[in-house]
């Protein structure tokens, strides 16, 4: 008799064999509105057997495809910088072992515990984000590592012109006038990405997206719901665009799943992970991997 333990749909490989690695980043403890997002891992690998395997629209499936789910790591609640330091230390062991990091939120700030790490094995690191908000805050109340300023946090440690925005309508002015200067920010939709894309070809790219990207009337349950937002063939139309890239790891965050009790949000937040884990398996074949001299 075996044990049952419940991983996200397809993800059941072993680690040795496997080319992506899933975990979960269960933190939420500098959310700004509505806190939940801890629980969206683990509503997600519940919901994601409602799914099947097969994509259609990449004619791929996830049992062709060895995926292994490590589970939620153990993160402190407490000061964000333990956690973020938890899971640095985590994206670089799978990196070290040559596989591909997929980290499910959790809030937003958790991106950045993982582009630590993964910029010091990609130097070259380009990073795609989608969002409603810019993150791109200097501080958030007082506060430097908030989900809020994570965007400012990753631009602080890979420059000007290296941070591509999409689907972005709330933040402060100041944030637009700095963007200006700092990212390259499309407001509303994601209108310029085909282009990007070939640009981006050969270079390591990390795909950050945050559900909140989506219109509420598709996807209410995330912590700052922003009106406005994009529907869900149009994220699906982006991301089957963004197939070609160099992606080197990518993360999904800031589903609240108490907040849609019809569990509409997270079985969406699940089809967008199937679609995301296929591309991100797919990536480095016949290319060459962008290592640090």
């Amino acid at each position: 008799m075996n044990r049952n333990i419940e991983t996200f749909l397809g993800c059941d490989s072993e680690y040795e064999e496997a080319l992506v690695v899933v975990f979960g980043a269960p933190f939420d403890s500098t959310t700004s509105y509505r806190p939940g997002t801890r629980f969206g891992p683990k509503s997600m690998r519940a919901e994601s057997y409602g799914l099947e395997t097969y994509s259609p629209y990449l004619n791929r499936d996830l049992s062709e495809k060895p995926v292994f789910d490590y589970g939620d790591l153990e993160l402190s609640f407490g000061s964000p910088e333990p956690a973020l330091k938890t899971i640095e230390n985590f994206t670089a062991e799978i990196l070290a072992d040559g596989k591909l990091p997929f980290m499910i939120g959790g809030e937003h700030l958790v991106t950045l515990g993982a582009t630590r790490a993964v910029l010091k094995k990609y130097p070259d690191l380009k990073i795609i984000h989608f969002d409603a908000h810019t993150d791109l805050r200097d501080d958030y109340l007082g506060e430097k590592l908030s989900h809020a300023t994570v965007m400012r946090r990753v631009w602080e440690m890979l420059g000007d012109g290296r941070i591509f925005q999409f689907g972005v309508r709330s933040g402060d002015k100041p944030e637009f006038v700095w963007a200006e200067q700092h990212v390259r920010t499309r407001k509303f939709d994601f209108e310029g990405l085909a282009e990007l894309v070939k640009a981006l070809k050969d270079e390591p790219v990390y795909f950050s997206l945050d559900l909140d990207v989506l219109d509420p009337s598709f996807f209410p349950g995330t912590g700052t719901p922003e009106p406005g937002g994009t529907s869900f063939k149009e994220l699906l139309k982006a991301l089957l665009e963004m197939a070609p890239l160099n992606l080197v790891g990518c993360d999904l965050v800031e589903l609240c799943p108490v907040y849609d009790q019809s569990g509409l949000s997270t079985i969406t937040a699940c089809k967008v992970w199937r679609e995301m884990v296929l591309i991100l398996s797919q990536t480095n074949q016949g290319r060459k991997i962008w290592e640090k001299p």
